[in-house]
């Protein structure tokens, strides 16, 4: 890889989009969060509910779910919303599941006792990788609703057992004319040779890759070269997470991997006129 090689974005192929994180974005749920990749913006929010669904009814053990929407205008041109339609798509089904499996790989669910953390993931914007931000996003909102839960004796760590044993962050890799690239913006993800998606633990554990050569097979050294990117892409992120958990968690708070940390107003609305993704 040619890290002097430049992207229609002006990144080198190792870079990240302009990353931002703000926690407490809204008043409502036990954990808000608007995560920024980009041009992407994603809405997480967390909400702590008693009881759980009935096939894990009685088990003495919790449950972490997600459910992902893209908003009708959140692309380019509008989309109808499925709720309409009467119909969940495919894609929003499997977003969802990839979002809840992410989250569960790193929660211990019986310290959960019979309580559910929903994680809503709306997408306002898109312009390539929301589910990766979605991913984000949801582990910062899921750590403040464990943490409600627990000042509330709902949540109740097992001896020697963290309840969230790690972070967790996903970011997408693919070959661009050539050339592995980190984070792709859809510009780059419509015309990629191949493009992943890398869900890893703050200690760079896997916990999901979903790769696909959309124009040439890949072979095991550039396997190696775009897991080796998402690592290093999801080790950045991590220690955003981190930043932003770290700071106040009754006002709206935001950190940036351009700028420091700052309090920021609750509501910040995202600007129009980028394509889905």
């Amino acid at each position: 890889m040619t890290d002097t090689k430049t992207r229609k974005d002006g990144r080198s192929p190792n870079e990240l989009r302009s990353i931002s994180i703000t926690r407490n974005w809204q008043v409502n749920g036990e954990g808000s969060v608007l995560v920024e990749f980009g041009r992407t913006r994603v809405l997480c929010v967390a909400s702590f509910v008693e009881g759980v669904p009935r096939w894990r009814k009685g088990g003495g053990e919790g449950w972490v779910t997600a459910e992902y929407a893209m908003l009708p205008r959140a692309g380019s041109e509008r989309s109808g919303r499925e709720s309409v339609r009467g119909k969940i798509g495919g894609r929003t089904h499997e977003i969802s599941r990839l979002i809840g499996r992410s989250l569960r790989g790193v929660v211990d669910v019986a310290a959960l006792g019979e309580n559910t953390i929903t994680l809503d993931c709306d997408v306002l914007q898109a312009d390539g990788g929301t589910r990766t931000a979605a991913v984000t996003g949801a582990y910062v909102a899921l750590t403040d609703a464990v943490a409600w839960g627990t000042r509330r004796g709902y949540v109740k760590a097992r001896a020697g057992k963290p309840v969230i044993a790690d972070s967790v962050s996903a970011v997408s890799v693919g070959i661009i004319d050539g050339v592995p690239c980190l984070d792709l913006p859809y510009e780059e993800d419509v015309r990629a040779q191949t493009d992943m998606n890398v869900v890893q633990t703050g200690a760079g554990n896997f916990i999901e890759v979903q790769g696909t050569a959309e124009h040439a097979p890949f072979d095991r050294t550039e396997l190696g070269t775009l897991l080796d990117l998402a690592t290093k892409g999801n080790a950045e992120l991590a220690a955003l997470q981190a930043r932003v958990l770290a700071g106040p968690d009754d006002v709206p708070f935001t950190v940036s991997t351009s700028e420091r940390a700052v309090q920021s107003p609750a509501g910040t609305g995202p600007a129009a006129g980028v394509e889905e993704g």
